[in-house]
């Protein structure tokens, strides 16, 4: 009898053990959030006090305080990780740069956080500077950095952090194609991001971290991509495409957690709307045997922080005589969803293309081309105020006119229609001019039927002859792949300010009515 008993104890210590042995933790975070320390409209537009009072919007950085004090409350293994892109969206960047965005992620305690292409949209200064002001560690693992040696001292290809006494490895991606993207300068080189992944990967695993979060900023089809190539990753943390997952979410672009073998993947949409919360479990020997979850909508059912909210409106009080300035009225909603303008005309493209357009006509320009990734907003029905169309067209970019030949014009919708697939924002809203394009081809011979108004009717576009051309400043300069336009000829980038010129069309035009005409079709 003893003897069964003393095999009962070691048979009860082992599984003890083994319990033991595994280890749980949840992974919270965010990414893209823009800016956004304010609370959204459903539309992901400017909310306004008395629809937030109203409990109306969603998001805000008071929000995403209290959020993560509940999470944290609830105990556990806790791990606080961004997917990049905090800077660009508001007028809080627009005078702050990075150190709002550094003073609210400090606040808030991240563990990591990666380098989103948006960090660069004011070159390599303004990034060493928030990485100074940062406590977590910004990680880049896909770049070299030799010719920037300030901001070299400052990012991380990786980084190992303890949690519970288990060593967690994170390592940060950064887009390719991030020099068309922003504006990283010429001495920041960007470097195949799976290479450079695996090789920061292989070294921790050498080192004994079997536990690995790749926290990239590739976007959700890259991820997926990406998942079932690398090797020791445990789970991927995404931003970029502003992607939603969830099970059983209306508008959900995949399950939460969306698994490629034994990868999960993860991304909370952007703007603050909602608070990823992953939860695994790795056994003794560091693989994962467990991942769900779901993202947490912030809305009014979350209150929001005394002391945030607080700090928030000291720093938008130098804000608001520009952003309560009214300068029109719409009478709908004017949409400006990146799912609308990044794959077909939209509303909010044709209004800015033609707002340009209207602006320089004068001056023999005939076609408009805008980035659909230069649009980032909509615009609610009724008063427009500056800071709404400011949310739209935070860039600050300028309207830049120049001379191709129509051969070059159909090049460039050739490139705006040439990542479809990944929602990029290189995609082309037009004015003056109207196309037809088709998926399923193969990139680089998608476009047909260009036609250009002439004189009141639409006419065949000419390979050989010269158009004037009205586009932003970022595009004209080779930004989301536009290189086509970089020598072009009698190029003037320095026109006036993009939101101004649209503020004052919607201006004389109110209440402006938005539409869709058929401009872009699809085949």
């Amino acid at each position: 009898m003893k003897s069964i008993l003393l095999a009962s104890a070691a048979i009860m210590a082992l599984a003890t053990g083994a319990a033991r042995a595994e280890f749980a933790l949840t992974i919270l975070h965010t990414n893209d959030f823009h800016d956004r320390f304010e609370p959204i409209s459903k539309s992901d537009s400017t909310c306004a006090p008395e629809d937030n009072a109203a409990g109306e919007c969603f998001g805000g950085i008071a929000r995403l305080t209290t959020a993560l004090s509940e999470a944290r409350g609830q105990g556990g293994t806790r791990l606080l990780l961004d997917a990049g892109d905090q800077f660009q969206g508001s007028l809080f960047y627009t005078r702050y740069k990075g150190e709002a965005a550094a003073e609210f992620l400090n606040a808030l305690s991240y563990d990591a956080i990666t380098v989103g292409n948006h960090e660069f949209d004011d070159g390599p200064a303004v990034l060493t500077d928030f990485a100074r002001k940062l406590s977590a560690p910004l990680l880049m693992a896909n770049a070299d950095l030799t010719g920037e040696p300030d901001l070299r001292e400052q990012v991380k290809k990786s980084v190992v952090v303890e949690k519970a006494g288990e060593k967690i490895g994170i390592v940060g991606l950064t887009p390719l194609d991030t020099a068309e993207l922003a504006s990283p300068g010429p001495n920041v080189i960007f470097t195949e991001p799976v290479q450079a992944a695996q090789a920061e990967v292989d070294r921790l695993t050498d080192e004994g971290v079997t536990k690995i979060v790749l926290l990239s900023h590739l976007g959700y089809e890259a991820d997926k991509r990406i998942a079932s190539t690398l090797r020791g990753v445990d789970v991927i943390v995404g931003g970029h495409s502003h992607t939603l997952l969830g099970n059983g979410i209306e508008g959900a672009a995949g399950p939460y957690p969306t698994m490629v073998g034994k990868v999960a993947i993860v991304t909370a949409y952007a703007y603050g709307k909602y608070l990823g919360e992953l939860n695994v479990t790795f056994d003794d020997a560091g693989e994962l045997i467990s991942a769900e979850g779901a993202p947490r909508l912030l809305d009014a059912s979350v209150a929001e922080d005394a002391a945030a909210l607080a700090r928030v409106k000291e720093l938008a009080a130098p804000l608001e005589e520009i952003r309560n300035r009214e300068v029109a009225t719409a009478a709908e909603e004017i949409d400006g969803t990146r799912e609308s303008c990044r794959s077909g005309e939209c509303e909010m493209g044709n209004l800015v293309a033609e707002a340009m357009l209207d602006r320089v006509r004068e001056q023999g320009i005939q076609i408009a081309i805008a980035n659909g990734g230069g649009l980032r907003a909509s615009i609610d029905a009724g008063t427009v105020t500056m800071g709404e169309v400011l949310t739209v067209l935070p860039f600050q970019n300028t309207l830049s006119t120049f001379q191709v030949t129509g051969a070059t014009v159909v090049e460039a919708l050739e490139n705006g229609v040439s990542q479809i697939e990944e929602v990029a924002g290189r995609f082309p809203q037009v004015a003056g001019l109207k196309y037809t394009f088709d998926p399923a081809a193969p990139a680089g011979s998608r476009v047909s039927e260009v036609m250009v108004m002439e004189g009141g009717s639409w006419q065949p576009i000419d390979p050989a002859r010269t158009y004037g051309v009205v586009s932003n400043n970022y595009v004209r300069q080779g930004g989301d792949g536009y290189a086509m336009f970089v020598d072009a000829a009698n190029a003037y980038d320095y026109g006036p300010d993009l939101a101004e010129v649209t503020a004052e069309y919607l201006a004389a035009r109110a209440p402006y009515a938005p539409a869709i005409d058929g401009r872009i079709t699809r085949r």
